[in-house]
């Protein structure tokens, strides 16, 4: 008798039955484990004092209310104490930049949960133009990443009867006019894409069944997902719709008053796109020849004039915006009526510069922000003038920095008091070489009078072109670096510190290079006398549990504890857990002989050896994590456990997703878990 490939795989896989994420054998192990961990940390003498000290901190009244204006308000979501779901609030712009705004409360999601019996998660809301009166309210059962949509009317405070609603789902919704909501549907699996987003974008009238919305675009089932939105150039308004084939190349179309969904000519790997000023702003991937014979470089920005395109399809010439400059990317952009602001990375030290076009021209003007820390653009009014900035580093607390007059004038308008005392350290950069050679750069947190090396934690991600910036963390500085230890953030590969080809030398069969830096970063920490190898704690999470994971299995003599939070582990089976497959042009098809192999020779689940000398482990996860299944840390803990490896510890969150989203509790409560795990296993000051 032939065995199925579910047979085969639990042949080989005795934990199979662990990605099930809701079956009661599977949740009776979770909890049992639970129990344990618990009683292995909340037990510890210094647990509680590091509880309270995280909530004190997590929800304090004095931490910064960040916001975005639209027209003369800012709007705020605001977590505290007693505000454990959270307040959607908004106060005037005059108000917010007072010591003590005058905030007005829109929607209460505690007394939203204690009337529903649902503990509601705000996901964030779609606003109707040009008043902003009428919202598309997202908010999430569980803190995952699907949610219900209810149309909702800020100045009454109130829910619309019969107005716009959708249950949960991974669905997206945005206004086209006062009575259509554009749907990017993910109800019903012919709506979706094998990684389960939306596949099919619709036009849904007011009055009519969301079933009966009226499909306008699709996409492949293969593809990542299909999306639309309008977006406004000026007071311009475009339908813009998606085809997203994978989490690095898409084909962008604009629907005509024909009902034509006509393609955009843009390179499938554009990045950075915004319409301003009747020009249509660009980045590449990688290089690529625009129909006039420019060439297009990658962390460079280019333009084409959009307006004429839309009206004629005639492609016109390519202007060079901002050329690439060594070891500067570009981080994001965000635009008023009048200025584009982008925000740039130096030597993963940010800066601002703001984009302007008259008389046919582009001028770039630097933005008189402060130097050598991590500037953000915090918000921009995309149809008035009021820009606001973030600034911090290691050792700053975050400020807002803001200016009515598009970036001219500058005011700090909002400071978070220091939450540690940061004057006896030092924050330094250092590199390190790679096994092939590349020079890793990494930051240090450290005293500045340390003699000898310390616990050390070290901090990791490397994926998705995603950066790893410098930052300000209270609960950090509190519960680790005023005990006397160090912290690290090293920008291995695979992140998006240096754009584009950073991210490259990691991908994919490439995946290796990422794991040989955080090594080497690693090793070059005990070279330095910083740390010693038992007292290095690693932690990451997500891609960066994936990085962990690696760590552990390939390198456990490097490190004295190994933190894997809310992970990837299995690598031979993440496509088979939604919604896995998206994540296919990042590592590889575990379906193809050849990206197996590649897939097999790291993947951290297989790699569990019996026998061999582990550092202590500390794995997490969600049980509403809809995003990384939990079956990948279930799965990894039992093997471990299995194996005799005793000190490996577990614990699932039953709420909250894939970024901990929700009550502030619980994630307080696993801070506390992580560092008293910390010191537990590297020494130290309790």
């Amino acid at each position: 008798m032939t065995m199925s490939k579910t047979q085969a795989q639990a042949a080989a896989d005795p934990f199979l039955w662990l990605e099930e994420r809701t079956s009661k054998e599977a949740l009776d192990w979770v909890h049992g484990q639970n129990k344990v961990t618990v009683a292995e940390l909340q037990g510890d003498p210094s647990y509680p004092a590091a509880f309270e000290t995280a909530l004190d901190l997590m929800t304090a009244e004095d931490n910064i209310a960040v916001g975005s204006a639209i027209g003369d308000h800012v709007y705020n979501f605001w977590q505290d104490k007693t505000n454990v779901l959270g307040l959607w609030r908004r106060t005037t712009v005059a108000s917010y930049k007072t010591d003590k705004p005058d905030w007005e409360t829109i929607l209460d999601f505690d007394a939203l949960a204690e009337r529903e019996g649902i503990k509601w998660v705000f996901g964030g809301a779609s606003r109707l133009y040009p008043d902003f009166r009428r919202c598309l309210l997202s908010m999430s059962p569980d803190g995952g990443d699907a949610s219900a949509m209810r149309e909702f009317d800020i100045e009454t405070k109130s829910f619309i009867v019969d107005g716009f609603s959708a249950p949960a789902s991974k669905s997206g919704f945005g206004w086209l006019d006062s009575d259509t909501v554009i749907v990017s549907a993910a109800f019903e699996e012919a709506d979706k894409t094998q990684s389960g987003y939306p596949r099919v974008v619709k036009l849904w009238k007011r009055g009519t069944k969301l079933e009966d919305a009226t499909p306008i675009f699709e996409a492949e089932k293969e593809d990542l997902a299909a999306g639309a939105g309008v977006e406004f150039d000026g007071d311009k308004p475009y339908l813009i719709l998606g085809r997203t084939v994978d989490f690095f190349t898409a084909h962008m179309f604009l629907r005509l008053p024909s009902g034509e969904a006509r393609r955009v000519p843009l390179p499938d790997d554009a990045t950075d796109t915004t319409i301003f000023k009747d020009q249509l702003i660009f980045g590449v991937r990688s290089q690529w020849t625009a129909p006039d014979g420019t060439v297009c470089k990658p962390d460079g920005l280019y333009s084409m004039d959009f307006a004429h395109w839309a009206r004629t399809g005639e492609t016109g010439p390519v202007v060079t915006v901002l050329e690439p400059a060594h070891r500067v990317s570009i981080a994001g952009s965000a635009r008023t009526r009048e200025r584009l602001f982008i925000n740039l990375m130096d030597n993963v030290r940010g800066k601002v510069v703001a984009l302007t076009r008259n008389d046919g021209k582009w001028s770039l003007a630097p933005v008189a922000l402060p130097e050598n820390g991590n500037v953000g653009i915090s918000h921009a009014d995309h149809f008035g003038a009021s820009v606001s900035f973030a600034f911090t580093d290691f050792l700053t607390p975050s400020s807002i920095i803001w200016s009515d007059e598009d970036g001219i004038t500058l005011a700090t308008v909002k400071s978070q008091p220091a939450r540690f005392d940061a004057s006896p350290l030092v924050s330094e950069q250092f590199e390190a070489r790679s096994k092939d050679g590349t020079m890793i750069p990494y930051f240090v947190v450290r005293h500045r009078d340390q003699e000898g090396p310390v616990p050390t934690l070290l901090y990791g991600y490397g994926g998705f072109e995603v950066p790893l910036l410098p930052g300000y963390a209270g609960v950090r500085g509190r519960l680790w670096l005023e005990k006397g230890n160090a912290y690290v953030q090293a920008n291995i590969r695979g992140g998006g510190e240096f754009g584009p080809a950073w991210h490259q030398a990691a991908l994919k069969g490439n995946r290796q290079n990422g794991y040989d830096d955080f090594a080497a970063v690693a090793g070059d920490l005990v070279r330095r006398g910083i740390t010693t190898a038992g007292q290095l704690g690693i932690q990451g999470g997500s891609n960066g549990g994936l990085l962990t994971g690696v760590s552990l299995t390939q390198h456990p003599e490097l490190f004295g504890a190994v933190i894997i939070e809310v992970p990837l582990l299995d690598m031979l089976r993440y496509t088979e857990l939604p919604p896995g497959a998206s994540w296919i042009a990042e590592y590889g098809d575990p379906s193809k002989p050849e990206e197996a192999a590649w897939l097999a020779a790291y993947s951290p689940y297989q790699h569990v050896a019996e026998g061999g000398a582990y550092p202590p482990v500390l794995l997490t996860t969600s049980t509403a994590d809809d995003r990384v299944h939990p079956g990948h840390a279930r799965k990894m803990a039992a093997r471990l456990q299995a194996l005799g490896h005793e000190n490996t510890l577990f614990f699932e969150e039953t709420e909250g997703g894939h970024g901990g989203r929700g009550d502030r509790r619980p994630q307080a409560a696993q801070t506390a878990m992580k560092y008293t795990f910390l010191q537990r296993s590297l020494g130290g000051a309790a």
